[in-house]
């Protein structure tokens, strides 16, 4: 007990009386997470701290915190409430405090410590991708990227193998109605998660980039290996070159001016997915090759993809909610003015900052069942890149959804 009282000390974890018993869980995208046991509820918790240093990061916090308060789906990890440093609530100014605790649900395990073991079998795959699209549709709906999707945020209780999309510190609110060309930040995406036009064109992507990334989670489900695990990004893009028609035209001129001697110039893929996973059924390479698409409007939407025949024993459009309540431009730009003026007054309405039940739900998931630096255990695969300083969205170029990640 000692020795998780003082990584707790030596990394700043202040949390007051009403939680004891700390224990190191690992790192996230933003920041360090333990488990604690809460005293007024007697249960496990994971807490993630955030530190507060700039401007920039308390948008970051503030971004995190609203998206995951409001997303609440089953397939998704429950946020309780975020507290300020000795567990007291937040204060109105946060330029008055050094870090945001994030009090949410503690999972069993994740999907890169099971994928470290042994591949899954197909039916256990199937189910949690099932679970993975489902969350991701509620996701997308609210006009939400989760821009870091890989087997380390996504979370796994076995027993009732039920999986849940964790990790917020990436995310990004992105307004259908309104133009983000070149007015995003890098893609954040893991490289062996990201797309290939995430590749090409860092500044500019959409909810397509979450859906090549969960491809490759299907590929590592079902191989217990990496699709493509390149040593940097120009042999990651490579790989996909390799195996990836490029169908497209324009695609094919593009990557012609950008990386004429990379190309194949027949355009013909060297070994085709169903020869670079010889042992994935047929119906699941289909599948893959739906998802894993050059050119992102050709790509499945979570939506489309839920209603593939390689999913049809779980299939049901009527238990897989959208969101009630989408984010729009306003939001990505009131964390723009908290950042600022280190006021978050006006978020009050939006921002749940007490127990999760005050958040708001979703319809239940009738077919599943319901669930309550030296020592830290980083993510063997890859950590994800920093932080880059984003710019606004520029709220006079309106257009209808935008086409290319």
């Amino acid at each position: 007990m000692a020795r998780w009282s003082s990584f707790a000390f030596r990394h700043g974890f202040d949390l007051g009386s009403n939680f004891h018993d700390l224990r190191p869980l690992g790192t996230g995208a933003s920041g360090l997470v333990l488990s604690a046991v809460d005293r007024r509820s007697g249960q496990r918790v994971a807490v993630k701290k955030l530190a507060l240093r700039d401007a920039m990061s308390i948008k970051h916090a503030l971004r995190e915190v609203k998206i995951t308060c409001r997303l609440q789906h089953e397939n998704i990890v429950r946020v309780f409430e975020a507290l300020g440093p000795c567990g007291q609530p937040l204060p109105h100014n946060l330029t008055q405090v050094t870090e945001i605790y994030i009090v949410q649900e503690l999972m069993e395990t994740d999907l890169a410590q099971i994928l470290e073991q042994d591949p899954l079998p197909v039916a256990h795959a199937t189910l949690l991708f099932y679970q993975l699209l489902r969350g991701l549709k509620f996701i997308h709906s609210a006009n939400v990227l989760h821009r870091d999707l890989k087997p380390a945020n996504i979370f796994i209780n076995t027993e009732q193998m039920l999986l849940k999309i964790g990790d917020f510190g990436l995310a990004r609110i992105v307004d259908p109605h309104y133009s983000h060309k070149g007015y995003l930040s890098e893609g954040m995406v893991t490289k062996w998660y990201r797309s290939p036009r995430l590749l090409l064109f860092p500044n500019n992507y959409t909810k397509a980039i979450d859906m090549w990334a969960a491809g490759c989670i299907l590929a590592e489900m079902l191989t217990g290996r990496m699709l493509f695990a390149g040593a940097h990004e120009l042999e990651q893009m490579q790989l996909i070159l390799d195996t990836v028609p490029v169908i497209r035209e324009e695609d094919r001129k593009e990557l012609l001016r950008v990386m004429p001697s990379y190309v194949n110039h027949n355009w013909k893929v060297r070994r085709s997915l169903q020869e670079l996973l010889p042992e994935v059924e047929e119906e699941a390479i289909d599948f893959l090759e739906q998802i894993l698409t050059f050119n992102p409007v050709d790509r499945l939407t979570a939506e489309a993809a839920l209603s593939h025949s390689f999913l049809r024993q779980y299939s049901c459009p009527q238990d897989e909610p959208v969101s009630l309540q989408p984010f729009r431009i306003e939001d990505e730009l009131e964390d723009s003015l908290v950042s600022e003026h280190g006021h978050w007054d006006s978020l009050s309405s939006d921002l749940c900052w007490k127990q999760q039940d005050e958040c708001g739900s979703t319809q239940s998931m009738s077919e599943m069942g319901e669930t309550e630096e030296d020592e830290v255990q980083k993510d063997p695969r890859a950590n994800s890149t920093s932080f880059i300083e984003e710019a606004l969205v520029d709220p006079d170029k309106t257009l209808s959804p935008f086409q290319s990640p």
